[in-house]
């Protein structure tokens, strides 16, 4: 397996020769314009992806599927829309379906609980974006878990840690798990994706895995950036663990 970050949350996931594009935000550098509630006025994606327009093109031609974990537009953006064959298969969680259906998108696989599609076991996972009101208005929000023979990659999603979190790792035994860090915040309410504590919980909780930390800097909401994570990271002891990825970087995962 191969796992290449583009940008924020967006992952192109090789498993066999079989490539996955993962929440794809694909539009330039300020196209999604200013996010409400954040106190700021800054135009999102704040950069640009790590590749010129001519090889995204190209890098599309090469994906098998995408998958799509929500609609939230840093993780399926107008540009996604515009640019991925529309006869591209989509894997993605019930609630979502039919919208990404009346699209245009005419292979669209539901998953329910879990499929196998392309001798690869695809589960839906639980997440939580946040709490309170703010989590309410952010809506369902689901992950992704990828096994080939004894291999599992756990893409957590736009989740803060709780409970289910710990029961999905309990019930897939992934290798890596994928975290979207950051802590973005608007302006009232808790954050709603992992801080820097949250992912030392996933740390502590699966001392076994590999961490992979997402989401950073791409977003203006976001409070925590790489170097912040990393002194964390480093202050509990979890460097050997826990990584996080530059922009373009392909990891290599190993199963030994």
């Amino acid at each position: 397996m191969k796992l290449q970050l583009w940008r924020n949350a967006t992952l192109l996931l090789n498993i066999d020769g079989i490539s996955i594009l993962i929440d794809p935000m694909l539009g330039k550098k300020g196209s999604l314009g200013k996010f409400p509630m954040t106190d700021n006025e800054l135009l999102n994606p704040l950069l640009d992806l790590p590749f010129n327009q001519e090889e995204l093109v190209k890098k599309l031609q090469t994906i098998d599927a995408v998958a799509i974990t929500h609609l939230h537009p840093d993780h399926w953006d107008t540009t996604a829309i515009e640019l991925i064959d529309k006869k591209t298969t989509i894997l993605c969680p019930p609630a979502i379906s039919d919208q990404v259906e009346k699209q245009g998108f005419q292979n669209v696989i539901t998953i329910n609980e879990n499929v196998l599609w392309n001798n690869i076991d695809i589960s839906i996972t639980k997440g939580q974006h946040g709490t309170g009101e703010i989590g309410d208005k952010m809506g369902t929000v689901n992950g992704f878990v990828f096994k080939k023979d004894s291999h599992s990659v756990y893409i957590v999603g736009d989740s803060i840690w709780y409970d289910d979190i710990a029961k999905e790792i309990d019930k897939h035994q992934p290798q890596y798990i994928i975290v979207a860090g950051g802590a973005a915040t608007f302006s009232i309410g808790d954050p709603i994706i992992m801080t820097s504590e949250d992912i030392i919980k996933v740390c502590e909780y699966a001392p076994e895995a590999k961490i992979w930390v997402t989401h950073l800097e791409a977003v203006s909401h976001c409070k925590e950036d790489r170097n912040f994570i990393q002194e964390n990271i480093d202050k509990g002891g979890y460097n050997h663990q826990c990584f996080i990825p530059k922009d373009g970087e392909e990891i290599h995962l190993s199963f030994d």
